[in-house]
């Protein structure tokens, strides 16, 4: 009974903060988006393809409008693919 007086008083919710992520890009300077280097995208696209948003991966909103771009580039000229494999 106590319990439920204390929930009804602070609302009754559990708030969870999460440590803010931090770009890697804007800590690293040296690495480089560039759209020739598939292996190092492929870290920002899931196994079906989708380019993974910045909410999840942390990274800035200027270093995530390069990466979109890189992929994409990347897509066109066929070094990497624009979905996933099968799962047929």
């Amino acid at each position: 009974m106590y319990n439920n007086r204390r929930n009804q008083r602070s609302g009754g919710k559990n708030r969870f903060y999460q440590r803010r992520k931090i770009c890697r890009f804007c800590v690293d300077k040296d690495l480089e988006i560039n759209y020739k280097t598939p292996k190092a995208l492929r870290q920002f696209i899931t196994e079906r393809g989708k380019i993974i948003p910045r909410r999840i991966t942390g990274t800035c909103a200027k270093h995530q409008r390069q990466l979109t771009v890189a992929i994409k580039r990347s897509r066109q000229i066929a070094l990497l693919p624009f979905v996933g494999r099968p799962m047929y």
